[in-house]
């Protein structure tokens, strides 16, 4: 251990976790027992960690082998849980700090340095110790370091390739060019002059070759100068020392050029590089955002895959049941195994990146995540095998996956929007015909009960069996006018035209009048009371809470075999004052408890019993107007049971009269 600092409270200053741990992966052979020790710490403590690659100016030294071994690496750390990024910076360490500090990282997991450096020189480790002391730090050790240090990092650095050769070669070339074109001109020019013509050559090389053919040209450039120009020619042999100092000078000014040339070159490249995936997906989130269905979405996306990553791609959601289709059939030719696109879908977890799954299909299978939900799967077959896939490109395709969930959880909302909407105007349209309706007939059915009550009242009396019509058409009629009352006042209540009348009273009082309301109901039941004296005063709305009663009361006598006892009771439990009205019938059917509340629903589709099933709506809205609640259930002995519970306010006092 190493680095570490005592000061304890800075960390926890800096908001960062100390179980939290952030492992940097290098060239070295040491980064795979750093993911192992990172991954082996993560699972004993349950502390995320994370690992990075980072890119500088220096890594292009590095061999395609070297920089691929770092990719996988990279992979293997986020196949173990890690949160994987690759960042481009001129400092490694720099880069490294930054990370752990916006990520809230206070662990940092690095290799042991395995090269002797000059004394003013610093280790990658030694420097995070000396800029950032706040962070812990953690050494792993590595292996028994090589006797010919110096010899082992030269080695890979010029570890001979196609692409090396051509670019020395070009090198080599572009110096003999510049010395055949300028020889003709060695007695017009001063010699000051050909060394500015040698150092725009070392420039345009780093430029367009890098940073190790800039390094060969700006030695040959001194060669070929000193050999073909500088008296006496075409020898290395220099009379005057004066011209050491300007080899010195010339081969110090363009190595640093070259060097300053390539760098700003290869960040110029990544900069490019970076903005070429963000334009595009930019231009994939934009044609996104004006899809309006999924088969819409499939060709922008198609594009877009085809164009960054050389693949193709289908697009699988769920449907009602959870089973996931395809989109389109015709623009998904895949051959998809659903099996393993469910299970990715179900477990949320991509399927696709080891080299297990690669030797069963090419298909990589990437859960669509959004915010609040998971849409669906995307499947990709890029052309190249999937661990070659650079860790990058892999980066964008997630970025991309998580553009299209977003689009389609846009999608998904703006349907249920429409949809809700559609409910809404439905039910608006609804309430309006039925207060049209209940108002209507309302009147013809009052006028209708009154002249068949002037038809029973009748001097002489009406002879049977016309007196028992006369009866039966005012019972019908004034059951049809409670009916044309139910619409109305449902309709008033979906309105929101509902307005309380409230009033201190006794409960006794309440259900007395509703009594009353269903004597005639009433007669072939026996009803028992149980309501202690000592219950509180109520804030009510008398002639709402009526019509509770009387609905509640009507339907225990209709949905009840005559002779059946209907009881109602009330408590007092402190903040509520809690009413049940109680019958030894055949109780509810089963399941319907809470949907026996809502409106147009009967507890027999197929019943004698004449009614639209608003009764017990009306119950509910107007008990929850009272902030108030109602259940409904039935009795282990048999019967349905009706409990409403109504809070207890704090009542006026009552002046005490006085003698």
């Amino acid at each position: 251990m190493n680095g570490s600092t005592p000061d304890r409270p800075s960390v926890l200053r800096h908001g960062l976790a100390r179980e939290a741990v952030l492992v940097c992966i290098g060239p070295g052979p040491d980064s795979e027992r750093l993911i192992e020790r990172a991954a082996r710490r993560a699972s004993q403590s349950g502390a995320p960690w994370h690992a990075i690659a980072i890119d500088t100016p220096a890594s292009q030294w590095l061999p395609e082998a070297v920089r691929t071994r770092m990719q996988n690496r990279l992979a293997t750390a986020q196949r173990l849980g890690a949160q994987t990024a690759h960042r481009f910076g001129h400092d490694a360490v720099t880069v490294a700090i930054e990370y752990a500090r916006q990520h809230h990282l206070g662990t940092l997991l690095v290799g042991r340095d395995r090269y002797r450096r000059l004394p003013w020189q610093h280790g990658f480790a030694e420097r995070i110790a000396r800029l950032a002391p706040d962070l812990e730090l953690l050494q792993v050790a590595s292996d028994r370091e090589s006797p010919f240090p110096l010899l082992s990092r030269l080695i890979p650095v010029w570890q001979p390739s196609e692409n090396l050769w051509q670019s020395h070669g070009a090198a080599l070339l572009v110096v003999a060019i510049v010395t055949v074109c300028i020889a003709p001109l060695y007695h017009h020019l001063d010699l000051s002059n050909l060394v500015m013509i040698y150092l725009l050559a070392v420039v345009l090389t780093a430029i367009r070759l890098g940073r190790g053919a800039a390094m060969l040209a700006a030695i040959l450039s001194v060669a070929s100068f000193d050999f073909f120009f500088v008296p006496p020619r075409f020898t290395f042999v220099v009379q005057d020392a004066q011209y050491l100092v300007t080899f010195a000078i010339m081969f110090v000014v363009t190595l640093v050029v070259g060097q300053l040339t390539a760098s700003l070159q290869w960040q110029a490249s990544v900069a490019s590089h970076r903005e070429a995936h963000m334009r595009a997906l930019y231009e994939m989130a934009r044609q996104l955002s004006s899809a309006l269905n999924a088969a819409q979405m499939v060709p922008i996306c198609q594009q877009f895959i085809q164009q960054g990553f050389h693949a193709s791609m289908a697009l699988l959601v769920p449907d009602q049941q959870g089973i996931l289709q395809p989109v389109t059939q015709e623009l998904s030719p895949l051959e998809i195994q659903y099996e393993t696109a469910q299970k990715c879908f179900a477990q949320e977890e991509q399927s696709g990146w080891d080299m297990e799954s690669f030797s069963v299909s090419r298909l990589l299978y990437i859960p669509l995540k959004a915010t609040t939900r998971l849409c669906g799967v995307l499947v990709v077959r890029p052309d190249q095998p999937l661990w070659e896939l650079p860790l990058e490109q892999k980066r964008l395709l997630e970025t991309s996956a998580s553009l299209i969930a977003i689009a389609l959880e846009r999608l998904h909302y703006a349907e249920l929007s429409q949809q809700t909407q559609l409910t809404m105007e439905s039910e608006r349209l609804r309430t309006s015909l039925l207060s049209a309706i209940s108002h209507d007939l309302r009147t013809p059915m009052t006028i209708i009960t009154g002249l068949s009550d002037a038809l029973c009242l009748a001097k002489p009396t009406l002879h049977e069996p016309h007196a028992s019509l006369a009866k039966a058409i005012r019972d019908e009629a004034a059951r049809t006018v409670t009916m044309a009352n139910n619409l109305l006042d449902m309709a008033r209540m979906q309105m929101g035209n509902l307005t309380l009348n409230r009033h201190w009273q006794t409960l006794e009082e309440i259900i007395g009048v509703a009594m009353g309301n269903c004597t005639a109901l009433l007669t072939r039941h026996r009803v028992t009371f149980d309501l202690p004296v000592d219950l509180p005063l109520l804030e009510l709305d008398s002639v709402l809470m009526e019509r509770v009663f009387t609905n509640l009361l009507e339907n225990g006598s209709k949905h009840t075999p005559p002779g059946t006892e209907i009881h109602l009771a009330a408590r007092h439990d402190g903040l509520h004052v809690s009413i049940t009205l109680s019958d030894n019938g055949p109780g509810l059917p089963h399941g319907m408890e809470q949907q026996i509340f809502d409106k147009f629903t009967r507890g027999k589709s197929e019943s004698t019993v004449a009614g639209f099933g608003l009764g017990l709506a009306i119950v509910r809205a107007i008990i929850v107007a009272h902030d108030g609640e109602v259940s409904a259930g039935n009795q282990p002995q048999g019967g349905a049971c009706f409990t409403i519970r109504l809070p207890v306010g704090e009542p006026p006092a009552i002046p005490e009269e006085q003698e």
